[in-house]
């Protein structure tokens, strides 16, 4: 288990908030333009935007900066204000906010818990020995891959702030479950008013952009749906090509070939294509105008559907008819 005291001085909040019901469109361009006006911030490396799952119920917004200053002057700036003046509108309730300072992000995804606790200043030898055999005790447990406590930080946060991971939903609910847990729970039980709130990280991996060993911001849906349809077409009408000598009646055909272009898109076609090919537009760098990014992108996207319209066209009119 680590207390905080890492060599990497980057700071971290995990904002989370449920957004009103049939708001959550606007709640998505509003995010992105906060999003947008963090990464013109000082040592911004990157934000993650989650929708709400069956671990977590609500939004979860992750900002990661360089320091804490550049994160506290993001955080209390007056362009972040006026931003949550304007979306005020959008949320049902309050933000919960946990900042983290220091500390290593999992290469892997990972099922994440967030817990806080209020500790008096002439508790903090009890409270960090305590989290020492609460560590001790979850580490035996499947799944296990690493605790970090974060100690208050000033001007921020007066919650000390433990993160601890897992590699799926089973493995951490048969450790939040168990009577071991619950052994722990009474032993540290004047540590027992604690917040509890469970992150699922697993992002999935067709627009996972490793950037110096971190995640970049997710694409807006528009990219997205533009991506995926960049490899789809190709990817659908080759497999129609590859099994119609197979002489399958239709609905097995479309049965068949959209188990396989699931396969081949997530593994193949996304990854190795797609991905490589949209990276500066999916991805684009902080400092890269939008408008030029875009221009890139959308050339990029009518070249490559024109070269494969007209491949087609050849092979299927030309080289071979289908029936």
């Amino acid at each position: 288990m680590s207390t905080g005291a890492h060599a990497d001085a980057s700071a971290t909040v995990i904002i989370c908030r449920k957004v009103l019901p049939g708001r959550e469109r606007e709640y998505e361009k509003w995010q992105y333009r906060v999003n947008s006006a963090a990464a013109d911030y000082p040592g911004h490396l990157g934000a993650e935007v989650s929708p709400p799952t069956a671990l977590q119920p609500d939004w979860v917004v992750v900002y990661r900066f360089d320091s804490i200053a550049h994160l506290q002057a993001w955080m209390n700036g007056a362009t972040r204000q006026r931003l949550l003046d304007v979306g005020e509108k959008y949320f049902d309730g309050p933000a919960t906010q946990q900042v983290i300072s220091g500390g290593s992000q999992p290469t892997d995804p990972l099922v994440t818990v967030v817990v806080t606790h209020r500790v008096p200043p002439d508790q903090v030898g009890d409270f960090l020995a305590w989290q020492r055999r609460l560590s001790h005790a979850e580490s035996k447990f499947e799944g296990y891959r690493g605790s970090e406590v974060f100690r208050p930080v000033e001007g921020l946060q007066e919650d000390w702030t433990t993160l601890y991971r897992y590699d799926n939903a089973e493995h951490l609910d048969a450790w939040l479950t168990s009577a071991k847990r619950q052994e722990m729970l009474a032993e540290g039980r004047k540590f027992n008013d604690f917040k509890l709130r469970t992150i699922d990280n697993s992002f999935g991996s067709w627009f996972a952009f490793a950037e110096n060993g971190r995640e970049a911001p997710p694409p807006s849906e528009t990219k997205t749906a533009v991506a995926v349809w960049v490899g789809l077409y190709p990817t659908v009408v080759l497999l129609t090509l590859a099994l119609h000598p197979l002489g399958m009646p239709l609905w097995i055909g479309l049965l068949v070939g959209n188990l396989l272009s699931s396969f081949i898109m997530s593994f193949l076609t996304m990854p190795h294509y797609v991905n490589p090919l949209l990276r500066r537009w999916l991805r684009p760098a902080v400092n890269e105008p939008p408008a030029r990014t875009n221009l890139l992108g959308v050339g990029t996207v009518v070249a490559v559907m024109l070269f494969w319209v007209i491949v087609f066209y050849l092979v299927t009119t030309r080289f071979w008819s289908l029936p």
